[in-house]
């Protein structure tokens, strides 16, 4: 769902014991509250496109087309304009770049360092676009919110990789996608109740997109980095410190860091050529399901249906209310 550049995980495959920390529930927690940001961002877009005070000030075509033929103009002709394709898209495409440069840069600043970036960007986006005078500021704000997410898209489902335990791995990197379906809930409970204040509720939908940021920048000052991403910067005390704290003292932490440096170790030899030996046939169908899973989950329209259903319950007859 997200936009993420290729990277690899390198977290313990082995259960070297311990019980599950409070640490841990809470540093995960805090990570996968970066998919806040993008959920929140997926059903507020949508929502504040169909409110007539937004579309009067940004999109005045739109808004002209609506009032002079209604529901008797089509939905791709009432719709059908540059400037409100860019608000919608720039976001995406900021995206896009942002997670292909935190691939790379997660690797000399860490994971955490990664997060808080995001959390940021994101919250300088809400900003600008709750203070937006013209398109021009609306979209610059977007595409800060595009890096925002692309940043905490790409860096969040390692970070939980590698700091969850093997045996609960699955259940901690399910808790992005809660997270994502959370924030896109709350979007659409804040766009309803925005929708009541005629002049400025537009304002308050995409200014709240603020707080789920905070939460990013707040918890990622509280949380460490990954052993993984520690090892490969050459901070092993750190590494160690960050896995007594996950783990507890009843872990064989000295074990798992030797995994840890083995991976690491391992990833740094085979990290050149790495895209030729995965077009390899005994590869080959490794990477087809890599594709084509995430290919076919966007291929869906989930996406799409979330961003842009207020617009299409209005276009069929739904009211403002309703259609949020």
């Amino acid at each position: 769902m997200g936009m993420e550049g290729f990277h690899i995980a390198n977290g313990p495959t082995a259960d070297y014991g311990g019980s599950l920390t409070f640490s841990v529930i809470l540093t995960c927690i805090m990570a996968a509250s970066g998919g806040l940001i993008f959920g929140y961002d997926i059903g507020i877009s949508g929502g504040v496109s169909s409110m007539l005070s937004f579309i009067e000030k940004f999109f005045p075509s739109v808004l002209r087309k609506m009032i002079m033929h209604g529901p008797q103009t089509s939905v791709y002709c009432l719709y059908d304009s540059q400037r409100l394709t860019a608000f919608t898209s720039s976001l995406y495409i900021a995206g896009l770049f942002a997670s292909l440069v935190a691939s790379k840069l997660s690797k000399k600043i860490g994971r955490q360092a990664i997060m808080l970036l995001g959390g940021i960007f994101f919250f300088l986006g809400a900003v600008l676009n709750a203070a937006a005078v013209d398109l021009a500021m609306l979209i610059i704000g977007r595409m800060f919110m595009g890096f925002g997410v692309g940043f905490t898209n790409q860096s969040t489902p390692v970070y939980l990789a590698e700091v969850s335990p093997p045996r609960w791995r699955g259940t901690f990197s399910s808790g992005f996608q809660f997270f994502l379906a959370l924030g896109n809930l709350l979007a659409n409970v804040v766009n309803f109740e925005a929708n009541h204040i005629k002049k400025w509720g537009w304002r308050l939908s995409l200014g709240l997109a603020a707080a789920p940021s905070l939460i990013i920048v707040f918890g990622s000052l509280f949380i460490s980095d990954t052993p993984s991403s520690l090892v490969l910067r050459g901070k092993l005390d750190d590494a160690k410190t960050a896995l007594l704290r996950v783990r507890g003292p009843d872990a064989d932490t000295d074990g798992e860091l030797k995994e840890v440096i083995k991976s690491v170790e391992e990833a740094k030899q085979n990290e050149a050529g790495a895209f030729r030996r995965i077009m390899r046939r005994e590869y080959r169908p490794h990477l087809v399901m890599a594709v084509a899973i995430p290919l076919f989950f966007q291929l869906t329209g989930v996406i799409v249906m979330a961003f842009f259903s207020p617009i299409l319950f209005r276009t069929v007859g739904f009211g403002s209310n309703a259609a949020l």
